[in-house]
């Protein structure tokens, strides 16, 4: 019981320093891309970093639904301590984009049932947690291909991209753009699909910066590892 008290105190104690963080400007920027929250990343992490690794502080900051609680929940957690009922109800609550890309990145990567995960949530109906599986995928085809079915994987985006809902359509496109860039006996298919698809053609690149775009993106990196 003492423990319990001693959390929710804490939990209150840490909404109050997040509520002192809070900054209309950064959250006028933050809104822009989904993300309901005005924290500055850099003081959330550097309230991570003084909080360290608190397993259970961290489940009950996610259980506030906050998106900055969410999103420092997910820096102080254990990763290898979620069961994977566990992630797979925070995948299907996290909404906000940087819980949800933190998410798959700092923790589900992480986690013993990240391929049970990757599985499941791959081609599931709901598209931000499908996009969650093809993240996973993206992963392991730059990591560890080994029994993936790349040309399977070309098929679906070839067919199902165009017209996928934003999030899924750009963590499909991340695979193609990696499928193109580490396997060489992909990469003139890859490039066509991207060609014809023409999806994130017009995105909007910062001088300096790749484009998302799959062929230009695909031909920059393969250019940068003398690859040809």
């Amino acid at each position: 019981m003492a423990e319990t008290a001693l959390t929710e105190t804490t939990v209150a104690e840490v909404m109050a320093e997040l509520a002192e963080l809070e900054d209309p400007r950064a959250r006028e920027v933050n809104e822009k891309h989904g993300d309901d929250h005005g924290v500055n990343l850099g003081k959330l992490r550097a309230l991570a970093k003084r909080l360290k690794t608190q397993q259970e502080l961290a489940r009950r900051l996610w259980e506030t639904g906050d998106t900055a609680a969410r999103l420092l929940a997910i820096l102080i957690c254990r990763p290898r301590a979620f069961e994977r009922d566990e992630l797979d109800a925070m995948v299907r609550e996290a909404r906000a984009p940087k819980v949800h890309d933190w998410l798959v990145n700092y923790v589900v990567k992480k986690n013993p049932h990240s391929e049970e995960l990757r599985l499941a949530w791959f081609a599931d109906p709901d598209p931000v947690v499908a996009s969650a599986g093809w993240a996973l995928t993206t992963d392991r085809v730059a990591k560890k291909p080994q029994g993936l079915d790349l040309a399977g994987l070309l098929d679906v985006i070839e067919a199902e991209m165009k017209d996928a809902p934003d999030r899924l359509q750009w963590a499909m496109n991340h695979c193609l753009a990696q499928i193109g860039i580490e396997h060489a006996e992909h990469r003139t298919r890859a490039l066509d699909i991207g060609e014809r698809l023409e999806v994130l053609k017009d995105y909007p690149t910062s001088p300096g910066c790749t484009s998302p775009f799959a062929p230009a993106w695909i031909t920059e990196m393969v250019r940068r590892q003398g690859d040809t």
